[in-house]
């Protein structure tokens, strides 16, 4: 806050730790001189995790040179608290928040864009062959193969990818291979990509024939024609005054694919809609004893809704109305004390939905007080419901996006969350003659009772969900998608969440 002058702002992000309280410094803008309306160059770089929540701080300051330190509250200008899932979810990934911090002062607002690298999602596939190679073993040809390094920003290589080996030929043919762009170059279309072709010897000990150099740029030249490298062994180039080269590598075959992220799907309309049923069985202990799931301290929430609010506080940042439907099941109900498997917690029939987490907390906490904990565990019902549900969403909340209505059911009496199963779902496909991920029209009796008919409108192009694909460890174990409709021999998929061991946790129910 200068007298003569306006401020010198400078933006500082601050991330919060999982599952901590402490906030620790991430990075700082530059400092932009003398106005109030700055736009700053330097990015912030974040890995974005779905599944967990990631709170960030923005403080704004003004910076004066004869301070020694920012951190004074006469130089403290706002601030601003936001989830990263929030700026991500939002249209067009802009958010508009306002600061705060300033008792009694308008601060202004902050504006937060959120995008993803571009750059590093390219994937390339590739085709090579050589050409007159030098012999290598003495009773035959050459056992060929390639390795490909990229350039690090100290000038020394690091290495990316191999080939197979070709067995005894001079000429040999490589199969096809994909690797990202990230991997061959960083994004870097410019940086230097070092090829070595090598004899393959049984010991280890393989041979070096020679090597060449290009770039993600030159490589990419390939798609309308094809590329040859001279392979040169520096070595055999000191020595022989006739040297030539060591033979040839050519460049077949050269194509780039973009490989479509969660955040795609978000920018492209998909809404999330999240259902949740509560377990209220007998068998979780009476909620009066502190060994019971349901059973909530004055200091601490019950298990069921800590394992709730984990959940939801994710999933509510990419859903438009924060409206969630919320069902119990297993329990004895008033008035006439029957068995329900499936009775809103809010005890309305004909609108089972809850305003935000904090309702089906609320709606939760009121039915524990007026059900019976009974049995049987039997949450078919539940499902039932929500896929009928999912089925009946024939429009896309997004004007002419595809939607894709996914029910999820996450059940574990171990590991909440831990094991994830995709129930049948039905989606609108803007193409005709079959579903993604399926090889042609379904056939006959495979269709599910909640599969639609394909959408035949012109509606925009947008990427069809990834097809399904087994569990990956740790943090790549996310966001896997089923792209085909009931029926199809990938409706169902079955992928784990990475998450923290539990000896027991509620078995919830959710449905996105």
């Amino acid at each position: 806050m200068d007298t003569f002058s306006k401020s010198d702002p400078v933006v500082i992000l601050f991330v919060q730790g999982t599952g901590s309280s402490e906030w620790k410094e991430f990075g700082r803008t530059e400092v932009i001189d003398n106005t109030l309306n700055p736009d700053f160059v330097r990015k912030f770089v974040l890995d974005y995790y779905f599944e967990e929540k990631q709170n960030l701080r923005f403080d704004v300051y003004n910076v004066d040179s004869k301070s020694c330190s920012i951190y004074k509250q006469q130089d403290f200008l706002g601030q601003a608290f936001v989830a990263l899932g929030e700026v991500i979810g939002s249209q067009r990934g802009r958010l508009e928040r306002a600061l705060t911090g300033v008792p009694g002062k308008r601060c202004g607002t902050i504006l937060l864009l959120a995008e993803e690298l571009s750059n590093c999602r390219d994937i390339v596939t590739m085709q090579l062959c050589a050409n007159k190679l030098d012999k290598k073993d003495f009773f035959g040809k050459s056992d060929p193969f390639l390795v490909f390094y990229r350039s690090n920003e100290d000038g020394t290589f690091t290495i990316c990818h191999k080939t197979e080996v070709v067995k005894n030929t001079l000429n040999p043919v490589w199969q096809p291979f994909t690797i990202p762009v990230r991997a061959l170059c960083n994004g870097d279309y410019d940086r230097t990509v070092k090829i070595d072709v090598y004899d393959w010897d049984r010991d280890g000990s393989h041979d070096f024939i020679g090597e060449f150099a290009t770039s993600y740029r030159e490589l990419s030249r390939a798609q309308s024609q094809f590329t040859v490298y001279e392979v040169l062994n520096p070595r055999k180039k000191c020595k022989k005054k006739k040297y030539v080269n060591s033979g040839t590598v050519t460049l077949l075959s050269f194509s780039v694919e973009s490989e479509f992220t969660f955040v795609d799907y978000i920018r492209g309309g998909t809404q999330l809609n999240f259902t949740v049923a509560i377990d209220f069985t007998a068998s979780n202990g009476l909620p009066s004893q502190p060994t019971s799931l349901h059973y909530a301290s004055p200091y601490q929430l019950s298990a069921y809704a800590l394992a709730l609010k984990a959940v939801g506080e994710i999933i509510q940042d990419y859903d438009s109305d924060k409206l969630f439907p919320a069902y119990g099941f297993g329990a004895k109900v008033p008035p006439d004390g029957k068995i329900s498997h499936q009775f809103p917690l809010n005890n309305n029939v004909d609108n089972p939905s809850c305003a935000g987490i904090e309702g089906v907390l609320e709606s939760y906490l009121q039915s524990l007080r007026t059900v019976q904990l009974y049995g049987p565990t039997n949450f078919a019902p539940v499902i039932n419901q929500v896929a009928g549900t999912a089925a009946s969403l024939h429009t896309c909340r997004v004007p002419g996006a595809v939607c894709w209505d996914i029910p999820l059911l996450s059940l574990s009496p171990y590991r909440w969350g831990a094991r994830t199963l995709l129930y049948p779902f039905t989606g609108q496909h803007p193409v005709t003659g079959g579903c993604s991920g399926c090889p042609g029209q379904h056939n006959a009796g495979a269709p599910g009772p909640a599969h639609r008919a394909h959408n035949t409108s012109t509606a925009p192009h947008l990427p069809p969900p990834p097809p399904s694909s087994p569990a990956l460890p740790g943090r790549a174990r996310r966001r896997r998608w089923c792209s085909a409709p009931p029926g199809c021999p990938s409706s169902a998929a079955t992928v784990s969440a990475a998450g923290p061991r539990r000896q027991r946790a509620p078995g919830l129910a959710a449905a996105l």
